[in-house]
Formats: C-alpha cells, sequence, structure tokens
C-alpha cells in the first residue's frame, strides 16, 4: 500500500516538475518574442527616424544650395548634372542642351549681361580615389558659354576646361556639375610659367592677351595655354582679384608674370642662348632637335654693313662622327627659325657657314635667332658669329687680270677655256686625256676623269652635287614636308607658304599690333579686297572714338572715315 502511495506521489512531482519546465520554456519563449518585436519596432523607428532626419538635411541643403544659387547667379537659379563630351575649339565657352536656353531665358538670364557658369566634378561611387586624389576630385572651374546645341543631357567641353577639369584621366563616364554663377570684373592676375623661355617672346604680354581674348573667365589654379606659331606655353594661375574667379570680358587686367620655379622647369621648352661677336659656344644637338642662340646687330654694326666694309659670319664647326647639322637663321619677331619658317639656311655636310651682307634685303638692325637643327644621329658642334672685314681686290691686279684677257688666245676644243695661242696643242693633247666636262645640260663643269664618278646631278631641280651630299639633298629639299595647316609641300615652297600663304603664319596686326596667326581669309569680301587677314577683320571690328569728332568708328574703317568726313589724307 506504502509502496503505491509513493510511487503515484513520485509521478506527480514528476508531471509537476515537467508541467512548471514547459510553462517556464514558454515563459522564456514569450519573453524571447518580445524582446525580439521589441528590437523589430526599435530598429523600424531607427529606420523611420534616420529617413526624417536625411529629408530634413537634403531639404535643408537644397534650401541651402537654392539659397547660395541665388546669391551666386543674382536671382538666376540654374543647375544641372550633365555628361561631359570633348570637343576641338579654342577658349573657355561651352556648349549646353537647347533645354538649357529655354530654362535660363525664363528666368531672365540673358538680360542680366555675358552668362558665365562654374563647372565641378561629380563624385562618382565606386571610385578608387584615395585621400591624394581629393583635390582632383573637387576640380573646379568656370567658363563661358559658346552656344547651345549640345546633346540633351551632355555638355560639349573645349580643351582648356576638359584639361583643368580632368588634369590626369577622365573616368568612363564623367559627370559635370553646371551651375550658373555672376562673376566680377578681374583687376589682377599672378601667372606663373612651366618652363622657361615665354619672357623671351617679342611684347609677351600682348601675345597673352590676345590668347585671353578667346577667354570669358580665370580661375585661381586652372593652367593657362598661349600658342605662339608652333609653340605651347603653360602658365599656371596663381592669384586673381578681387575674388579667385574673374570674368575677363571687357575689363582692364593687370598681370604679372613670374619666373618658373626651379622644380618645375621644362628642360624640353626652347630658350635662347646669346652668342656675342667673337664669341663661340659649344653644345650637343640629338637628331630632330633644335638648340637655339641670338645675337644683335647695332647701329654701329649696321653703318659698317651697309658702307660694305664687313660682313656678318655665321659658322657651325661640327666634329665628324656620324652625325650632322642644318643651320637656320631667321630675323625678330620669328625667334625660333625651324625647317619650315626661316630666311637663312645652311645644309651643307660636316661644318658649314652663312654669310649675311648688306645686299640682303632681310637684313637690318635687331635681333636675330640661330637654330643648330639635328639632322642625323648626335652632333658636338661649336656655333659662332663674327664680324669679318671684306677684302677688296687692288687695282693692279684687276688690270694684270684686264691685260692677260688681251694676249693672243684660242678656246680648247675640250674645256672651252682661252689658252694662249702659242701653246693650245700642247693644252689640248694633256686636257683630252685628263679632263673631260659635265654633258649635263646648263653644267659644263670641267672635271678630273677620277671626279666624274662622284659628280652627279638631282633628277628632279638639276643641281649639281658631290656623291656623298645627294642623300642628304633629296632629303631635305625634296622630301615632303607637311605644314601645321595640313599642307604638304616640298620645302622651297613650304617655306614660300609659310611666309606668305599658311593661315597659322604670325603675323603683325596693324590694328593691335600684337603678334597674331593670320587665320584663312577673311570672311568680308570687302576686307579681303584690302588685303586684311582673318584676325584683322575680326579685330578692325572693334571700335574706338575718331580723334576729330568723337564718333565711334571701326578700326578698319578709320581712314576711310577720316578721308570722308574730314578731309584728311
Amino acid at each position: 500500500m506504502d509502496f503505491e502511495l509513493r510511487r503515484a506521489r513520485e509521478k506527480l512531482d514528476k508531471e509537476q516538475r515537467e508541467r512548471k519546465e514547459r510553462a517556464k520554456l514558454k515563459l522564456d519563449r514569450e519573453r524571447k518574442a518580445k524582446e525580439e518585436a521589441k528590437k523589430q519596432r526599435d530598429a523600424i523607428e531607427a529606420a523611420q527616424r534616420s529617413r526624417r532626419l536625411d529629408a530634413i538635411e537634403a531639404q535643408l541643403k537644397a534650401e541651402q544650395q537654392m539659397g547660395e544659387s541665388l546669391l551666386a547667379g543674382r536671382g538666376v537659379v540654374f543647375y544641372k548634372i550633365l555628361e561631359a563630351v570633348p570637343f576641338q575649339g579654342s577658349g573657355d565657352k561651352i556648349k549646353l542642351p537647347p533645354s538649357c536656353f529655354t530654362e535660363l531665358s525664363d528666368q531672365g538670364a540673358f538680360d542680366k549681361g555675358p552668362m558665365y557658369f562654374q563647372l565641378s566634378l561629380v563624385h562618382q561611387e565606386g571610385s578608387s580615389a584615395t585621400k591624394d586624389d581629393d583635390k582632383e576630385n573637387n576640380r573646379t572651374t568656370h567658363s563661358g558659354v559658346l552656344e547651345f546645341t549640345a546633346d540633351e543631357g551632355s555638355v560639349a567641353i573645349p580643351p582648356h576646361v576638359w584639361s583643368n577639369l580632368f588634369p590626369v584621366d577622365a573616368p568612363n563616364i564623367p559627370l559635370v556639375e553646371v551651375r550658373y554663377v555672376r562673376l566680377s570684373k578681374g583687376t589682377y592676375a599672378k601667372l606663373q610659367p612651366d618652363g622657361i623661355g615665354f619672357s623671351d617672346l617679342p611684347n609677351h604680354k600682348a601675345i597673352l592677351e590676345t590668347s585671353l581674348r578667346q577667354h570669358a573667365t580665370l580661375s585661381q589654379d586652372d593652367v593657362l595655354t598661349v600658342k605662339y606659331g608652333e609653340l605651347t606655353y603653360k602658365l599656371r594661375v596663381l592669384e586673381l582679384k578681387p575674388s579667385s574667379s574673374i570674368s575677363v570680358l571687357e575689363t582692364d587686367i593687370e598681370v604679372d608674370i613670374v619666373n618658373p620655379g626651379v622644380e618645375s622647369e621644362r628642360t624640353d621648352q626652347y630658350v635662347l642662348k646669346p652668342l656675342a661677336f667673337g664669341a663661340s659656344e659649344s653644345g650637343l644637338v640629338e637628331e630632330g632637335n633644335y638648340m637655339y642662340y641670338k645675337f644683335s646687330i647695332d647701329d654701329d654694326t649696321w653703318e659698317k654693313l651697309v658702307s660694305d666694309d664687313v660682313k656678318i659670319e655665321v659658322k657651325i664647326d661640327a666634329e665628324a662622327n656620324g652625325g650632322d647639322t642644318d643651320l637656320y637663321v631667321s630675323k625678330h619677331p620669328l625667334i625660333f627659325p625651324n625647317r619650315h619658317q626661316h630666311e637663312w639656311s645652311s645644309h651643307d655636310v660636316g661644318s658649314k657657314t652663312l654669310i649675311l651682307s648688306s645686299n640682303d634685303r632681310n637684313l637690318g638692325t635687331g635681333t636675330y635667332s640661330i637654330a643648330v637643327y639635328g639632322f642625323k644621329g648626335t652632333t658636338k658642334y661649336q656655333v659662332s658669329v663674327h664680324v669679318q672685314e671684306n677684302s677688296k681686290h687692288k687695282v693692279g691686279q684687276q688690270a694684270t687680270h684686264s691685260s692677260s684677257m688681251e694676249v693672243d688666245t684660242v678656246e680648247c676644243r675640250n674645256c672651252k677655256h682661252f689658252i694662249p695661242s702659242r701653246s693650245i696643242a700642247l693644252h689640248e693633247a694633256y686636257c683630252s686625256r685628263h679632263n673631260v666636262v659635265c654633258p649635263h645640260a646648263g653644267c659644263g663643269i670641267v672635271l678630273r676623269i677620277e671626279e666624274t664618278k662622284n659628280h652627279v646631278h638631282c633628277d628632279k631641280c638639276g643641281q649639281a652635287f658631290h656623291l656623298g651630299e645627294m642623300e642628304k639633298h633629296m632629303k631635305v629639299f625634296h622630301e615632303p614636308l607637311r605644314c601645321p595647316c595640313g599642307v604638304v609641300l616640298e620645302k622651297e615652297d613650304m617655306v614660300q607658304h609659310q611666309t606668305s600663304d599658311c593661315p597659322l603664319r604670325l603675323i603683325t596686326c596693324r590694328f593691335c599690333g600684337d603678334m597674331v596667326q593670320a587665320g584663312s581669309s577673311a570672311m568680308d569680301v570687302r576686307d579681303r579686297l584690302r588685303g586684311l587677314s582673318e584676325h584683322e577683320s575680326i579685330c578692325g571690328s572693334r571700335t574706338a572714338p575718331c580723334d576729330s569728332c568723337g564718333r565711334s568708328v571701326m578700326l578698319k574703317d578709320m581712314d576711310i572715315h577720316q578721308i570722308a568726313v574730314h578731309q584728311k589724307n
């Protein structure tokens, strides 16, 4: 009996323990479920709170950007993110889509004067930029607008703006933020060339002014490209006033050009080394490269040249080590002569000499440049300029020569020289055995028989040369040369083309006085009849007040105005 009661009690205790454990487990599950639900509610509330904060922050940022745009645009709000597309143009003016024209026009932007835009890079997700690249990723520059013909969703950017926005490499899809801004007129700019040589240009500030005429803006830290003929110079904008970005339209700017830093000097930039009369300079020139020197002819030296007392001798002594050079000379403002543009040249093999005398119509007082061109291999040379006295024949020598012609002479049937009749038989016997006359039409030079194999004529121009000089002659004078304007000509025609016809040739504008590229023919027929180049036609369209009546007259019509209105010649 007691045994059964004990088993029943044990069974009841076991069931009670199991019920308690199940109840405990149920309570644990309910507690965990409540905790999980609470965590989910907290996460949802946190996400909602974060979204609300982000929305508030975005709204504040948008309002701030709107305020900045209103302030920068002075009432005009224009902000677009467009894909950058390069196009070949000059200056800093971009092309925008037609929709931008409508948006700007609706806000009256065209009534506020010239339009300027701030261009900034848009940082894209997933880019592998580092902290060192932050400055490049935050590149900002400014521009004007050329026209509204770009494709929708894109902005066409000229090389100047492109190189300042993307100084290294552009991303696969370059996105640019374009914002309308108003800029103050500039009063001061400090520029620094990236290499030496820019200050050697004649009137380099006028050249810089001509280049800036194609620009509407300048931004601090931008790199400005200035072209002078085939040469290109890059100048960094160090400082601007009254702000870090300015307008350069219709304003006078004081410009300071500082010397390039030692660490930024370029070794590939052309430099004019001064060369004094009687002194020599040694150098080493590689094939295809130039070394430049300069010398000056003052009034005293020019007087001696005019009186035929002296002559100028430009000489190159080259070492015979398998290399060869060419010599080119020009008068400023052509400061860097080359194979295409020069006034005097020498292509002799080995050492070479140029004689400049008063008979040369291009010679006069002024500064001259010498170019030593590496024609073949690497050549060591010495270049010098001397003032040489002219050797004058004595009257007695000339009389002796003329009296000798009065002797009874007979023409040799072989060499065609006049020989005294008493020795003509002996001379002809010797001459026929040892000498031969070049049969080439117009040559007639008498050669020793052993020399005939080295005496050759060019098939194209007919000039006579030593056999060893023919290869260089063909390469220099008859190998087609390509002008930067696209024309392909031989050397002689190329020199003439770049002197009078090439649109890229440098001329002195009769209106602004700058050395500029001539350009193609003027668009206006009347300007073409007056002989104005493309640049002069545009530059002459600027107006200036007449000195007599004060009326604004185009510069190119000022002479006609003076004759027609004021009867002045």
